[in-house]
């Protein structure tokens, strides 16, 4: 418990250095003004693919990809990016955010939790349309053996993502680099958590919400939840020490305050308080929603899934982008 609440701690200190937690650099993303996110991630993922396979190549870790189910996958992409540009957050950067002081956020986790909830309710009547499953797809299905080849494909593979990161921040034009320290430090950091003893998993953080929620109105006798309990209960404890680490670090910095609404939020959408509440838990509730019908989020699914390379998580990440970058284009619109 104590090395979990470690490693979220460090998770959330990495997300505030670059940023990668705040309002305005996500809904920047979603308005293609601000591509830090896509960066660090692409960044993150380069790194640890070469950390990860060398580690597992050494018997000191094991594979934890997901298999590619192509309704949830499609879907829960598509409403994981909705939400995620209109809350402004991911699952894994809300309660860093909430611990800087930011009321938004505290209001999407309310929502990720009634989000989670009804999914566990729901699940059973809409089961048949997250298939079919086509089966844990990865690099290392073409090179069953790991071969040489095997490697040499990690490392090109790798490099390509490294150097797509380094094109999207040249053409972005920005002088702000970092994103190349959070990137490498959350490949290092996912790379720790994959060794067999340290934590054996990935980073993930969108169970946390229906497990929490779940447990706490009794909803526990189900298979879901069954499921769910064991990295439900982890990622809740990584979660809270991301949320100290938001509070502790904002504090040192003195910049700890509770804000409702950002400035993005305000040039697009105005400054109703009701309005931004509203919005806040609809997008709370859609990103857990959708990262449950997918089965993981951006951390869990297109970063640690990416390093794996796995097909479900480049699956997830194209519709999960797509998604953002319409929803950001329709629901913001023009400027006020």
């Amino acid at each position: 418990m104590i090395l979990t609440f470690i490693f979220g701690a460090l998770f959330g200190a990495i997300l505030q250095y670059a940023r990668l937690n705040r309002f305005n650099t996500i809904s920047g993303q979603a308005l293609a003004k601000d591509f830090t996110v896509a960066k660090a991630i692409l960044m993150a993922i380069g790194v640890g693919a070469i950390l990860i396979n060398l580690e597992i190549g050494l018997g000191l870790a094991s594979y934890h990809s997901k298999s590619l189910i192509l309704g949830g996958v499609i879907l829960g992409g598509i409403i994981f990016g909705s939400g995620m540009a209109i809350l402004g957050y991911c699952p894994g950067t809300l309660p860093v955010s909430a611990g800087e002081g930011s009321v938004d956020a505290m209001i999407g986790i309310i929502g990720g939790l009634f989000g989670g909830f009804i999914y566990t309710i729901l699940l059973p009547s809409f089961k048949g349309i997250l298939g079919p499953d086509l089966g844990n797809i990865t690099l290392k299905t073409a090179f069953p053996d790991a071969s040489v080849w095997f490697y040499i494909s990690v490392i090109l593979i790798a490099v390509a993502f490294i150097i797509f990161s380094f094109w999207i921040h040249k053409k972005e034009n920005s002088k702000n680099i970092r994103w190349i320290v959070s990137g490498i430090a959350l490949a290092v950091l996912n790379a720790v958590i994959f060794l067999k003893f340290a934590s054996d998993r990935p980073i993930g953080a969108s169970t946390t919400y229906p497990y929490a929620m779940d447990s706490l109105v009794g909803c526990t006798s189900n298979d879901y939840f069954s499921k769910i309990q064991k990295p439900g209960n982890w990622e809740l404890i990584f979660l809270f020490g991301a949320f100290i680490s938001g509070l502790v670090l904002s504090l040192i910095r003195k910049d700890f305050k509770l804000v409702l609404i950002y400035e993005n939020w305000k040039t697009h959408k105005g400054d109703s308080v009701a309005k931004r509440i509203i919005w806040s838990f609809t997008g709370g509730f859609l990103i857990i929603f959708g990262a449950r019908m997918a089965g993981g989020c951006t951390s869990g699914h297109i970063i640690s899934g990416g390093m794996q390379f796995a097909l479900s998580s480049y699956v997830f990440a194209i519709f999960v982008f797509a998604s953002l970058l319409v929803t950001g284009r329709l629901f913001y619109g023009k400027n006020r």
